[in-house]
């Protein structure tokens, strides 16, 4: 699939935190993403737990972009992040692949499971809300 990922998130470099869509539809979706020594969450040559955190919410932003390719992307915010498991914290150049699997979907709240992995390797587990607004990305 390896779609433009800039046509379905309403982030803008250098804010982005995902590089491509690897999988996508109603259920589950995957990105990927290279960490950069010049990304915004990168400290000390590590991504931080915020860093993590971003991705899989941007992540949740991709499918929604893309499920809805013709309509604008609508902003949304991480309503929460639970019972948020750190196993590792991932080095500058390692490629990051996060899925995410939606668990239920109510007016404008976006209940979602989600791992991160690197090189097969489970870094972070969390489940999040993800709230859209009626903001209509300008992108």
């Amino acid at each position: 699939m390896r779609e433009n990922i800039l046509k379905y998130i309403p982030q803008r470099p250098p804010f982005v935190m995902v590089d491509s869509l690897v999988f996508c539809n109603k259920e589950q979706t995957q990105t990927e993403f290279l960490i950069k020594k010049d990304n915004l969450f990168v400290e000390n040559g590590k991504l931080t737990e915020t860093g993590i955190l971003e991705n899989i919410a941007q992540t949740s932003a991709a499918r929604l972009g893309y499920l809805n390719e013709n309509q604008p992307v609508k902003i949304g915010m991480i309503g929460s992040a639970d019972n948020f498991e750190l196993y590792n914290l991932p080095s500058v150049s390692e490629k990051l692949s996060t899925t995410i699997t939606v668990t239920a979907e109510v007016l404008n709240v976006i209940v979602l499971s989600a791992t991160v992995t690197s090189n097969h390797n489970l870094l972070a587990t969390c489940n999040m809300k993800v709230v859209l607004t009626d903001i209509i990305s300008e992108s």
